[in-house]
C-alpha cells in the first residue's frame, strides 16, 4: 500500500468535486477523466457511499515526467480520489515527490506536478 495524503473538506461531497475540479482548470490543468464509483455500484444494484476520482493533467508538466522514466506514466495523469468516510468528506492523492522518488525522478522534473497540493488545499479552504 502506499501513502496518500488526505485533506478533510469542510464541503459536502458533491460540492467539494466541483470545487476540485474549477481549482484543476483555474490553474490549466484538464480534467481527463471522472469515475463515479458509488454510481458504478448503483448500476450494477450495489451501494457504496459518494466516491469520485478525478484524473488530470498538463502535458508540459507530465511529459517532462515520463521523457525522465518513461514507467511514471502508469501514475500520469494525476489523481485525486473524493469519497465520503464516516459523514466526512475527504480528498486524497499521492503526492508527486513520493512517486518521484519511486522512479528516481529529479526534483525538478516533478516540481510542476506539485500544483497538485495547491488545488487541494484551494479547494478544501473556507
Amino acid at each position: 500500500m502506499f501513502d496518500l495524503e488526505t485533506r478533510p473538506s469542510p464541503y459536502g461531497h458533491a460540492e467539494t468535486v466541483a470545487r476540485v475540479e474549477r481549482e484543476i482548470e483555474q490553474r490549466g490543468a484538464t480534467v481527463y477523466s471522472r469515475v463515479d464509483h458509488a454510481r458504478n455500484a448503483a448500476d450494477a444494484g450495489l451501494q457504496m457511499p459518494p466516491t469520485v476520482v478525478l484524473t488530470f493533467g498538463n502535458p508540459r508538466g507530465g511529459t517532462l515526467v515520463m521523457l525522465e522514466a518513461p514507467e511514471a506514466a502508469y501514475l500520469l495523469p494525476l489523481h485525486v480520489l473524493i469519497r465520503e468516510h464516516e459523514g466526512q468528506t475527504l480528498v486524497q492523492y499521492r503526492r508527486p515527490d513520493l512517486f518521484a522518488a519511486d522512479f528516481g525522478i529529479q526534483d525538478q522534473t516533478v516540481a510542476p506536478l506539485q500544483v497538485i497540493d495547491d488545488i487541494v488545499a484551494a479547494a478544501v479552504r473556507t
